[in-house]
């Protein structure tokens, strides 16, 4: 064992177990004395034994096994090969007592070994499922060695069997609990990568069947969320994309939904704080080309939106709930991808509201109104969606698609009666989003064009009267100077300034905005700067501008006014329609004065008298939750205390 100690020879092993057995065969007793002092014998023999071998032996004799079952990892040694077979060495070690006294030593170098080899082979390797194939080599690898050990002196292979049940179960158990191990640690990335890791998905249902591992499996995973997730610098998008392919993966692995309701409860929660989380589902669901890969799978059939069903008891078929199922975990949850989306929220309203925005917004871009294909998909989408939300939801958006037809016809009848370049999209006022609102004014010939073509409304339609948005919409300009002439297309702000240079060469900025109805300062310089980058204006001093009838070549605005602001786009991706959620806090924020009204008068008040008496006030159709959002939103910022379920103002 000193040698050993040095060496770390497998060879040392072998010749002390070899020289141990020449000792015990050449001390025992004769057979003639009975079994009996045999016995006494044997114990006495390997109690002197057990007394006396050093500690490092288990070190050795673990060496030992480990050649035994990998001797690919062990420098060749002809001595250890040729001299004992290795079935000899295990009777030898049967007989001295250490097979039973080193009973873990061996076990542990089989898992060592499984947990190496699954390592090797089944790391990121998730396409295919990889239990099979490592049952296969613990057939051909693992299984012999065991054989060789504990299944030597059966007479038969009924009696093999029953020796190799015990001990081959645990090793089974424990090659699928390292797989399951190494799965859980990439359950991430797994589901990143999915469908093309259903592979490894199929091998974390067999072993979660068998190892009841589930428990760390949610945990790796809402840690992984958290850090790599849950955090402001991921895209809304991404995470609904993440969420998704949670859902998908999880009902793989566990069908009856226990695992993906405790995973996905922070993803919700976070999603639910998320200003554009509806926005985002809503653009998927339209097929908005900046929504990137839609959140749907193309192949999923188009059913209604589930909402949840109460549990009917009668139902003969009824099953109980999994046994680690928390309180709050209902079986019979939406099984849709949609449908769970949708149970983000309270209500469903809230889509159908971030619905009617982004088809308002859809619509109002379109500039030709004879760009009939693009009509004709948004009524396919409303067509689709009805089916999801329901026919009595989408109402308004067949008003909207309808509006869209009319202007076109109506448009024409103007135009057969007096030919005019203006071409608007009219609109039914109530039944559209708000949009944002201007005090622009087009000047000079813009608001010509404007009255005449009212006027040509006002004939055609008696009852109705046209209210111009003049902030909207793109102006197709023909711009003639000396030396040049440009043709560009611009929103009206910009078209509103190039109208007013026609009347005069010099402008300084108040006089400009106060022309056009005393816009926005901001917006204003960014207007310019078109104009200026075009090389049609320049600053002249401060806050005053010129119009270049002859180009100037190297011109520049150093210093001034317009270098401070960068050039914007001519024209606006969407149209500025407010979303969902900026109209209800503005609706919130008109009633916070009957809110604060309340409390001031009758000091403090339950969410559900609030909410009973808000419904007196005007336009008031907010729901009790979104009551109780606002109301912490005010808490928050200071402006009133709850204590006991009663709420007062802060004081």
């Amino acid at each position: 064992m000193t040698r050993w100690e040095v060496h770390q020879d497998v060879e040392l092993i072998r010749m002390l177990i070899a020289r141990l057995m020449d000792w015990h065969k050449a001390w025992q007793p004769p057979k003639d004395l009975g079994g009996t002092v045999y016995k006494g014998f044997d114990f006495t023999f390997r109690t002197c034994l057990f007394s006396i071998l050093p500690p490092s032996f288990a070190s050795g004799f673990k060496a030992l096994v480990s050649w035994a079952l990998s001797p690919e990892d062990f420098p060749p040694s002809d001595s250890l090969t040729a001299r004992t077979p290795i079935a000899t060495v295990w009777q030898h070690c049967e007989t001295l007592g250490f097979l039973g006294r080193y009973e873990s030593v061996i076990s542990s170098v089989g898992y060592e070994r499984i947990e190496r080899h699954v390592l090797e082979t089944c790391e990121g390797n998730w396409s295919n499922p990889m239990l099979p194939e490592l049952r296969v080599w613990m057939t051909n690898k693992v299984l012999p060695w065991l054989l060789a050990i504990y299944v030597r002196g059966a007479a038969n292979t009924t009696e093999a069997q029953g020796l190799l049940a015990g001990v081959g179960s645990r090793f089974d158990y424990h090659l699928m609990k390292t797989l399951f191990e190494l799965r859980t640690k990439e359950i991430f990335d797994i589901i990143i990568d999915y469908p093309d890791s259903t592979g490894a998905l199929q091998d974390l249902r067999e072993g979660l069947a068998r190892t009841d591992q589930g428990a760390a499996l949610v945990k790796t995973l809402r840690k992984a969320n958290a850090k790599r997730l849950l955090h402001p610098g991921a895209d809304t998008k991404l995470i609904l994309t993440q969420y998704v392919s949670t859902i998908k993966c999880l009902r793989l692995v566990d069908p009856p939904g226990v695992l993906l309701f405790k995973v996905a409860d922070p993803i919700r929660r976070y999603l639910r704080e998320r200003p554009d989380t509806i926005r985002c589902i809503v653009a998927s669901l339209v097929g908005d080309e900046d929504s990137g890969d839609s959140l749907l799978d193309d192949n999923e059939p188009i059913v209604p939106i589930q909402q949840p069903e109460v549990e009917d008891f009668t139902d003969a078929n009824w099953v109980p709930e999994p046994i680690d199922a928390g309180p709050e975990f209902k079986a019979n949850k939406p099984s849709d991808v949609l449908s769970t989306l949708v149970s983000i929220y309270d209500s469903k309203d809230f889509f159908v509201k971030e619905l009617q925005v982004l088809l308002a917004q859809r619509l109002l871009a379109i500039t030709d109104a004879s760009d009939v294909a693009r009509v004709d998909k948004e009524r396919r989408n409303i067509e689709i969606l009805k089916i999801r939300f329901g026919e009595a939801a989408l109402q308004v958006c067949e008003v909207m698609l309808r509006d869209m037809a009319d202007s076109k016809r109506i448009d024409s009848h103007v135009q057969s009666q007096r030919s005019s370049i203006v071409h608007p999209t009219i609109i039914s006022h109530h039944f559209w989003p708000s949009l944002e609102s201007s005090e622009l004014a087009l000047p000079g010939q813009f608001q010509d064009l404007q009255e005449s073509y009212s006027h040509e409304f006002t004939v055609f339609k008696p009852d109705k009267k046209l209210k111009w948005i003049p902030n909207l919409g793109t102006v197709h300009l023909k711009i003639e100077l000396e030396d040049r002439t440009l043709e560009v297309e611009v929103p009206p702000l910009e078209a509103a300034f190039i109208e007013l240079f026609s009347q005069k060469d010099v402008w300084s900025l108040d006089e400009l905005i106060s022309a056009v109805g005393n816009v926005d300062r901001s917006s204003a310089v960014k207007a310019l700067s078109t104009w200026a980058n075009k090389g049609v204006i320049k600053e002249q001093g401060e806050n005053s501008f010129v119009l270049l009838e002859r180009a100037e070549e190297g011109a520049s605005d150093e210093d001034g006014l317009l270098s401070e602001e960068p050039a914007p786009s001519a024209v606006p991706a969407l149209p500025p329609v407010q979303t969902a959620q900026q109209h209800q806090a503005e609706q919130m924020r008109i009633h916070w004065k009957f809110i604060e009204g309340m409390l001031t008068n009758l000091r403090s008040l339950s969410l559900d008298r609030i909410h009973s008496m808000l419904k007196f006030a005007p336009n008031y159709d907010q729901t009790i939750e979104d009551l109780g959002v606002f109301m912490e939103a005010a808490r928050r910022e200071g402006l009133v205390v709850c204590r006991d379920g009663m709420w007062e103002l802060n004081k």
